[in-house]
Formats: structure tokens, C-alpha cells, sequence
């Protein structure tokens, strides 16, 4: 299915491929996982977005765009993401790392958002909003203490290296949020810093916190 929406967009995994949204939207970096999940090696993230490009007085257009259609065949990389089994069965593995990148309440049980609330044994909480220069920039525009999405930028890679400092880049790295959206941001900060084995947890606590016989700490 996913073979034949991209090929009739005229979208082929296989060319280079650049994703875009809000500023620091988590939906590119969904898709740039499904990319690189589908075979594609050549997929990049404008994490500024639409946002950005017209702050740069770039050029706008309204006018809709049609690519010829293409076949594709997906060449799938097992090594992108993981299942609710897969995750199951590495819990508590020493070569493998868990990153939480939920907000504190959800990964402490107190905003439930499945049929259980907590967090996977083991896993490291660092919300994926932590990842930019001021983790709170969206509230504040909405109490309109700032003008635009500045804080949205992402750290400096300085920084953004001392924010994951106490986990080991040479380890099997699973990330998993709620639905598995904002776990791939961060999966793809941690590309970026030189993790070497970044898997995103597909289902994330959507799927885990349904399974009843995947333990969890709550």
C-alpha cells in the first residue's frame, strides 16, 4: 500500500529526498524514518520548515504540483525500526538502551494515554522537545510571551551531545513515545551525534501500553 501511494505521488525512496513541515514538526522526521525504513539512503530533515523559508524571504507557491507516477519497489531495512516483540524481548539486554522521549507526566504514569500509563523497565526519560534551545517555546507563544519559533531551532550539537551524555552512542539505541511520531525526531538527533544503531519503536506506548504481558513500571 505504502508502495503504491508513494508511486503514484511520483515519490521513489530511492532519489534524494528532503522533508519539511511546521518548524521543528515531528511529522518530517516520521517520514524520514519511513523512508529510510523503505530502503532510502538519501532522505534529509529541513527541521526550520515552512517557517523558516519564509522568514529567509524564499519564494512561496500556491499552485499544485503532480510528479509523474512511478514503480517502486521497497527495499525494507530491518534495522530502522522495531515491533512490540522485538522491544520485549531486549528489555534488560546490556548492549541495548531505551529513550523515553515522552513528556515526565506521561513517563511517570500521571497522563495516561493508553490503557495502562507508565514506561518501559529500564528506559531513560528525555522528552523530545529537549532537543531545541528552549524546550518551551510553544507555550509561550501561546501566552504570547514570544513573537516567533526561535526556541524551536535545535541545540547546538555541542549541546545537544551534553543532553544525551549518559548514553553509550556504540549501543543498540530503541526510542518510543506515544505513537512512535516524536520518538523519530530524536532517533534522528542521535543519527546526527554519531549513535551508531538507532531503532524507532514503531507502535511505542500506544501498542506497549495496550500489550498486558509486556511489563512495565507504572
Amino acid at each position: 500500500r505504502i508502495e503504491k501511494i508513494l508511486g503514484d505521488a511520483g515519490i521513489d525512496p530511492a532519489d534524494e529526498i528532503v522533508l519539511y513541515g511546521a518548524k521543528a514538526h515531528t511529522s518530517p522526521y516520521f517520514g524520514y524514518v519511513l523512508v529510510r525504513y523503505l530502503g532510502g539512503s538519501d532522505a534529509r530533515v529541513y527541521h526550520g520548515g515552512i517557517d523558516d523559508w519564509k522568514n529567509a524571504g524564499k519564494q512561496i507557491s500556491t499552485d499544485p504540483v503532480k510528479l509523474a507516477p512511478v514503480s517502486i519497489r521497497a527495499r525494507i531495512n530491518p534495522d530502522v525500526i522495531v515491533s512490540t516483540r522485538e522491544v520485549v524481548a531486549r528489555l534488560g539486554s546490556p548492549g541495548v538502551q531505551i529513550v523515553d522521549a515522552r513528556t515526565e507526566k506521561e513517563f511517570n504514569g500521571e497522563d495516561i494515554r493508553a490503557l495502562r500509563g507508565g514506561r518501559m523497565p529500564g528506559a531513560v526519560n528525555i522528552p523530545y522537545e529537549n532537543n531545541w534551545v528552549d524546550p518551551d517555546t510553544p507555550r509561550k507563544l501561546q501566552r504570547r510571551q514570544v513573537a516567533g519559533k526561535d526556541g524551536m531551532n535545535l541545540k547546538p550539537a555541542e549541546d545537544l551531545r551534553a543532553l544525551y551524555a549518559r548514553l553509550d552512542p556504540e549501543k543498540e539505541t530503541i526510542v518510543y513515545c506515544q505513537s512512535g511520531v516524536r520518538a523519530a525526531e530524536t532517533a534522528t538527533v542521535l543519527q546526527s551525534l554519531g549513535f551508531r544503531n538507532v531503532k524507532v519503536y514503531n507502535a511505542s506506548w500506544l501498542g506497549y501500553g495496550n500489550t498486558f504481558d509486556a511489563p512495565a513500571e507504572n
